[in-house]
């Protein structure tokens, strides 16, 4: 994927433009237009923002810029990706924040086909957030836990954990994000994930175990080279073999080439 950033800023008023190309963008976002907002600064503490923006739930981004690992985690991949609507942000101390918004039916962002509403919230304290989101057309509604801690100065462990549900339809499932500085250049890290699906129609509902070790190594400030190992292990047989046979595992290796100026 591609992104094409733009933002400006003048007194206390700015917006932001994102358009975003290539299949992984275009599966999150639906359209070219990843983001689109304008943004008032009413105070040093007190920020507005309309338009259409990226999701304040969850660990992973859809930019490869902003996450360590490359592929994508399952609860990303279930969650909302982006709102159209209005949000507050408060900065309430030092380490508190919080942010209230109103938006469309979740991921239908360009129009609202039905007249409903999603209100969402988000409880910040020292780089760790508590999300909540109520969407009855959408996904209902989901709690969600975002942070982590520096170990030490060299590693850091990354969590993400959420639950969904809309009238017994939904997931939830738990992701923890070792990371290990090696050097200033080479930093490894491990994704381990268990998600599982729920539906009152179904009596075993499948889950799936991810774990996916990645390297990241950068050439300078703006290239970043990353190998990484994947291996998903089901409860039943959800994946598709080099022989398109359905089986319950699937190993993966992808090189990727990341580039941002």
């Amino acid at each position: 994927m591609a992104n094409i950033f733009a933002a400006y800023e003048k007194g206390k008023v700015g917006g932001v433009a994102d358009l975003v190309f290539g299949p992984r963008g275009e599966a999150a976002s639906a359209t070219v237009l990843n983001q689109l907002f304008a943004y008032y600064n009413i105070s040093e503490n007190t920020k507005l923002t309309i338009g259409k923006f990226n999701t304040f739930l969850g660990y992973e981004v859809i930019s490869p810029t902003g996450n360590f690992n490359y592929s994508t985690s399952y609860l990303f991949s279930n969650g909302p990706f982006s709102h159209t609507g209005l949000k507050a942000d408060f900065t309430l101390s030092e380490d508190f924040s919080l942010m209230l918004g109103v938006f469309n039916q979740t991921d239908v962002t360009e129009f609202n086909p039905d007249g409903s509403y999603a209100i969402g919230a988000q409880l910040g304290y020292s780089s760790q957030f508590l999300n909540l989101l109520y969407d009855k057309a959408g996904l209902g509604f989901e709690i969600d836990y975002t942070g982590g801690f520096d170990a030490t100065e060299d590693f850091y462990i990354g969590i993400n954990a959420a639950y969904a549900d809309n009238e017994g339809e939904g997931f939830y499932g738990v992701d923890i994000y070792p990371q290990y500085s090696a050097s200033e250049s080479l930093t490894i890290g491990l994704r381990g994930e268990y998600f599982q699906t729920q539906s009152d129609a179904v009596t075993d509902d499948p889950s799936v175990v991810a774990i996916t070790l990645t390297g990241s190594y950068a050439i300078d400030e703006d290239l970043i080279i990353k190998p990484e190992f994947r291996l998903d292990s089901g409860s039943e047989d959800i994946f598709i073999d080099t022989d398109l046979m359905a089986t319950k595992s699937l190993g993966s290796f992808v090189l990727a080439a990341i580039y941002k100026f």
